[in-house]
């Protein structure tokens, strides 16, 4: 052994030592690890972790998910080569919560982010903080306090955009390295934009330019490259340092507006939506050869696929489901899910589908850290409101969570798109889905199993489940309502 890689693995050791007297410690990096790891050099590396949290994709525009309009080859190739779920929420219908879910582990509520991140007048119409709260958990900083390398490239969005100038920069967060766009503090990529006729690029998002340094301008039809450039380039720096590493790739693809390659420009909304769903699928392409290509990647790292919530209306689709982006429906908040992983998924059930296993994405954070704990039985942590689901992840069971899910709608979306006078609250358990006000009233039953579509409402048919669901979805909010209003008073981003 190195008296690099023994000094590698001594900070390893006093790193886990300190994160467990300060009481965030979670991962089983501890000294004991670490000496084992030492007595014993073959031991493999933790798993490495890559999320790609796409924007604003429907649940049916994948092509492997029914798509027919376009192709998506590269990220198809992973849902043969690995599991497609079916019955995976995100937390919010919305993107800001949505990625506080994803990243904490918890109801966003409970942060006072109910919508997306706008000026601060607009977050204190809508009662809620400027950023999340830096003392939040994280999964990238207890992956961080385990050794692993943590980087962030592309969308953020959970504070720093518009005039919020002040935000806590990516790294107070747990990442060792980032890049984002023109939501979140820091070095960026912004968008240059070009269309059929023109001879100069636009500029788009210029006062981004203000949140952080150093800034490239490039067209907005690359910048999903651009992101995917600088995780290889970190992928291959751990590499180097010997380290495990966790990747967040966020891409701004596919929201609006839609800028895909000239050569490539379509007819409509619906159209240039397409171009830009291909071509982010070929830029992501890059960055799954580059995993399939290294044999100490390909069989020691598992890579996720999701949206961040469902589609905009008349770009993508949802399928056989009701509602899009903003809603509580089922088009608005369940999203493809795709997990590979040659050499931690079973192989049994490689190429497979599940339709049955209901979870979410707060249940990827204590599910993840156990996956990087190397450990069988589940470790979900005090703090998390999530389900360590690792072994249905990874295709060893196809359990469902067995606590219910809850969600709130973004606070100024009452009335959006088609639908009028929406739904405050919505609850997932078993095979109820119910929907209701904050009061508990006006309440929507369906048996979400047969009736995907949310087309027969059951709540007088069976009261006692709806009446059950909504008194247990209202009390939630209350106490995230709460926990939000103490966050406040003690947070100086209010």
């Amino acid at each position: 052994m190195t008296r690099m890689k023994t000094l590698q693995l001594c900070l390893l050791a006093l790193v886990a030592v300190a994160f467990s007297f300060l009481g965030i410690g979670f991962l089983p990096t501890d000294t004991a690890r670490a000496e084992e790891t030492a007595s014993h050099p073959s031991i493999t590396q933790p798993p490495n972790i890559i999320v790609v949290f796409i924007d604003d994709m429907g649940w049916a525009d994948l092509s492997c998910f029914g798509n027919q309009d376009a192709e998506t080859p590269h990220i198809d190739s992973l849902a043969k080569e690995g599991i497609a779920f079916e019955q995976f929420y995100v937390n919010s219908p919305i993107c800001s919560p949505s990625r506080v879910a994803i990243t904490t582990g918890q109801y966003p509520q409970r942060w006072g982010i109910t919508s997306y991140l706008a000026a601060r007048d607009k977050n204190r119409q809508r009662n809620m903080v400027n950023w999340l709260a830096p003392s939040a958990p994280t999964l990238a900083r207890h992956l961080k306090a385990a050794g692993y390398a943590t980087g962030h490239f592309g969308k953020w969005h959970m504070g720093g955009q518009r005039d919020v100038d002040d935000a806590p920069p990516i790294s107070a967060y747990g990442f060792d390295e980032s890049l984002t766009n023109f939501e979140g503090v820091g070095a960026k990529l912004l968008p240059l934009t070009m269309k059929p006729g023109d001879t100069q690029p636009g500029r788009i998002w210029e006062h981004a330019e203000r949140l952080g340094k150093p800034v490239t301008w490039m067209q907005r039809s690359k910048i999903t490259g651009g992101f995917v450039d600088a995780a290889k380039k970190f992928i291959s720096q751990a590499q180097a340092d010997d380290r495990p590493f966790y990747v967040n790739v966020w891409p701004d693809d596919v929201h609006s507006p839609f800028f895909p390659p000239v050569d490539k420009w379509g007819e409509g909304k619906r159209a240039l939506y397409l171009a830009v769903l291909e071509e982010m699928d070929r830029q992501l392409g890059t960055l799954f050869d580059l995993v399939r290509g290294d044999e100490n990647l390909r069989d020691n790292t598992l890579i996720l696929v999701c949206s961040d919530n469902g589609h905009e209306p008349g770009a993508g689709r949802g399928g056989i489901f009701k509602g899009s982006k903003g809603q509580l429906y089922e088009g608005g908040i369940r999203s493809p899910l795709i997990v590979w992983g040659p050499g931690l998924v079973n192989p049994e059930v490689v190429g497979t589908r599940n339709k049955t296993s209901v979870m979410a994405a707060i249940d990827l954070v204590p599910s993840l850290l156990t996956i990087a704990s190397g450990k069988e039985s589940p470790q979900t942590p005090d703090w998390c409101d999530g389900v360590d689901m690792h072994g249905v992840l990874l295709g060893k069971s196809q359990a469902s969570r067995e606590k219910p899910i809850f969600f709130s709608r973004p606070p100024h979306r009452k009335t959006y798109q088609e639908f009028k006078n929406l739904p405050d609250l919505a609850v997932r358990e078993g095979r109820w889905k119910l929907l209701c006000d904050f009061d508990g009233s006006r309440v929507q039953l369906y048996d979400i199993v047969a009736d995907p579509g949310e087309t027969k409402n059951l709540a007088i048919k069976f009261p006692h489940e709806a009446s059950s669901m909504a008194a247990a979805v209202t009390a939630w909010y209350q106490k995230t309502q709460e926990q939000a209003a103490k966050l406040s008073q003690d947070d100086s981003s209010e």
